[in-house]
């Protein structure tokens, strides 16, 4: 506000600025948004990129094609409306994929279903999952490596501008230096690529500890038989279902485990 004209003014700089962390209270747990950050960075564009347009968008694989399902309306200003979920790609091309469509009734029924049986092992799984946690997603030996890459980076960058200044300064052997300065922009490259792989590993490692640890937390929040759908429960628990046919339909658990139905 400028006191003079009593007009609010953006602050550019003319007056210090301060960041208060934790001001207000967050609309989302910090550790879902960490999460949720987490499976972002992690996640790829193309064909088969996941999509969050409803509960089960990005979570049914067409086990013809390995394409999620999307839904589709029919009987759409009838009585007989219904949402179905088939193949996105089930009529792609010159061959059609086989696998059968499903209704939302018929995926929440079966969720309940292997939801049940699953936590029947529930003990046995935390258990398991504990004993090896630190083991499976200890991230250290990344975190050392990625520590020396970006030295190294930083090393062979200065070593670049030194050669330009050099040339620069004094009438080099144009030849040479364009060799010398090839090998140095080559091994710069080869330290950014590794460093950008192993980044990427800890932000993956990371991120499946996170999931696995929302879905035991999940897991372990159920005390009883599950006897309605839970949408909470549901984007804890699973992973994807693939559906090959009506009498196959597989659903893989964050942890990794599949049930057939």
């Amino acid at each position: 506000m400028d006191f003079l004209s009593k007009e609010k003014k953006v602050n550019e700089g003319e007056v210090p600025q301060y960041y208060v962390e934790s001001n207000h209270q967050a609309i989302i747990a910090p550790q879902e948004f960490d999460a949720v950050q987490k499976q972002m960075a992690v996640r790829h564009s193309g064909k088969n990129r996941q999509s969050c347009v409803g509960t089960f968008s990005s979570k049914i694989k067409c086990g013809d094609c390995g394409s999620w399902y999307g839904s589709k309306v029919w009987h759409s200003t009838s009585k007989y409306r219904k949402t179905i979920w088939q193949c996105n790609h089930k009529f792609d091309g010159g061959e059609k994929c086989c696998t059968p469509h499903l209704d939302e009734e018929t995926i929440k029924e079966l969720f309940i279903k292997v939801a049940n049986i699953l936590l029947t092992e529930k003990d046995e799984i935390i258990e398991n999952f504990n004993s090896i946690r630190d083991t499976l997603f200890d991230v250290r030996p990344l975190e050392t490596e990625q520590s020396q890459l970006q030295e190294e980076l930083n090393v062979v960058a200065e070593l670049i501008q030194q050669c330009i200044k050099e040339n620069a300064r004094i009438a080099l052997d144009q030849k040479e230096y364009q060799e010398r300065y090839d090998g140095l922009a080559k091994r710069l490259d080869n330290v950014q690529e590794r460093l950008d792989e192993v980044s990427q590993g800890i932000t993956e490692k990371q991120a499946h500890r996170k999931k696995i640890e929302l879905f035991l937390d999940g897991l372990q929040k159920q005390k009883e038989q599950v006897i309605e759908f839970d949408e909470d429960l549901w984007y804890s628990l699973i992973e994807y279902v693939t559906v090959f046919e009506k009498e196959d339909i597989r659903f893989t658990f964050k942890d990794g485990t599949e049930i057939k139905v």
